[in-house]
């Protein structure tokens, strides 16, 4: 694939047949994908083909080969002019997304109640493949509450306090959920997993706040240095894989019904205003609902466990998905249009000012919280005004190994020694678990986030470091 450097945070892949745009790629040229090992600029390029896509196909500085869309890619499509949308954009884990909470302790204070409280927090977050749940629910129309209502309905259930809603994304809940369109098979893989961590690359994590960038920001977030945290990091679970499954096989199905050809399967599709377009929006609001619901629940525990170890509570800075598909407004070629915006492992990040923010932040921006791999630091950074791309950024440091590869370097090794060897508490369920998400598996986080901002993307606030991980 061949890149034109436009500067040296931005590269360029020229429109060609049957691309609609060109394709756009933020990153260093240390930080591009290996074209020999990894596909995921052919897929930028692949997504510049969808019909209605506008300005260009995206990719962050932690692209990786994906389902369809490469993870780190955003794309958006004109409503109103058959823009479509593609669950292959949103990926399988729907609404995965990261959680910031802050306590008012600083290490030093929470000292030698740390392997305490990992402990308690350890039995309290169901994690791993199988069931498990922090809220066991009684009936479809829990359910369907959830599906419905998200976070705000775990609060109204007495899972959390009103404040929450104001720092969650949307205030908690994406609007126009459609329980309907959710099959009965992904009910029944989600109906005892709300408050559960699962597996792979999601964690609980307790951090302390290392360093501060900007002291006027972070003190509005509700950051200091030497603070400590907790960051979560899960998403639908099984429910919101059997949508994205069921949704693209009923897409691919229709496709030649409204004349579109696509490069890839893997990028189904169908009209944003089509029935099948309207019946997936739906069910993945659902399925977003549940994601944040599922956030709420595992704070809720959380917060039991820290009061009960420290006497302290947890105060959430924020809460962003990085897997979803949303209907925003946003200028394009100096024009106003109705856009659905594709996020796949891209968070949004919006500016100072933007009237989807609350009061509170709306003089600082959005706050953006960036993940580093397991036994590395994590970042919290802001939006930034007249930012590319939608107003998105990266979501993490992104994979540079497969599970399976990552497994195989680490034979013969101890996950788990070499994070306490880092003074990292560790609560792992296996071996495997941890070798597969350890550092060498993943691109350098901070160089990820430094190409961000030089890119123009967002800006940083405060670097957080690990001193305790709960893995499923």
């Amino acid at each position: 694939m061949e890149l034109v450097e436009e500067s040296p945070y931005r590269f360029r892949i020229d429109q060609r047949d049957p691309m609609r745009v060109p394709g756009v790629v933020f990153a260093t040229r240390s930080l591009l994908p290996d074209a020999g090992a990894d596909k995921s600029l052919e897929q930028v390029a692949n997504v510049a083909t969808l019909p209605g896509i506008v300005d260009a196909s995206y990719a962050m500085p932690d692209v990786h080969w994906g389902y369809g869309f490469p993870i780190g890619g955003v794309a958006a499509t004109d409503v109103e002019r058959d823009g479509v949308v593609s669950p292959g954009g949103v990926g399988f884990d729907i609404s995965c997304g990261v959680r910031l909470l802050a306590a008012d302790l600083d290490r030093a204070e929470l000292g030698p109640r740390l392997d305490a409280l990992m402990d308690g927090l350890a039995e309290a977050t169901p994690r791993g493949m199988g069931k498990g749940a922090v809220w066991h629910l009684a009936d479809r129309a829990e359910l369907d509450g959830v599906l419905r209502g998200g976070s705000r309905y775990a609060v109204e259930r007495g899972f959390g306090v009103e404040r929450d809603l104001d720092r969650c994304e949307d205030y908690g809940a994406v609007d126009d959920a459609d329980p309907a369109q959710v099959s009965d098979r992904a009910v029944e893989r989600g109906a005892r997993q709300v408050g559960s961590l699962g597996s792979g690359n999601h964690f609980l994590e307790v951090q302390v706040v290392e360093e501060v960038y900007d002291d006027r920001v972070a003190g509005v977030f509700g950051l200091r240095p030497g603070q400590i945290c907790v960051m979560i990091h899960c998403g639908s679970r099984g429910l919101g894989h059997q949508i994205c499954t069921d949704h693209l096989r009923g897409m691919e199905k229709v496709m030649s019904r409204y004349g579109i050809e696509v490069p890839d399967r893997q990028l189904a599709c169908a009209p944003v205003s089509s029935d099948e377009g309207r019946a997936y929006l739906g069910a993945m609001a659902a399925a977003a609902n549940y994601a944040r619901a599922n956030r709420q629940l595992l704070t809720d525990a959380a917060r039991r466990i820290f009061n009960r170890q420290t006497g302290q509570g947890l105060d959430l800075v924020y809460d962003i998905s990085h897997n979803l598909a949303k209907l925003e407004t946003h200028a394009v070629d100096g024009v106003p249009r109705r856009v659905c915006v594709h996020r796949k492992g891209a968070t949004r990040a919006l500016p100072p000012g933007h009237e989807d923010l609350p009061a509170d932040l709306r003089a600082v921006g959005q706050p953006v919280l960036i993940p580093g791999s397991m036994g590395t630091g994590s970042y919290v950074l802001t939006g930034v005004p007249g930012s590319p791309a939608f107003a998105s950024t990266c979501h993490g440091a992104g994979r540079v190994r497969s599970r399976k590869q990552a497994v195989k370097a680490e034979r013969g090794a101890d996950p788990r020694r070499q994070l306490e060897e880092q003074d990292i508490a560790v609560r792992g369920v296996s071996r495997r678990g941890l070798a597969e998400e350890m550092p060498a598996a993943y691109k350098d986080v901070t160089a990820v986030v430094e190409s961000a901002e030089g890119a123009g993307l967002c800006r940083k606030v405060a670097r957080l470091a690990p001193i305790g991980v709960v893995k499923g």
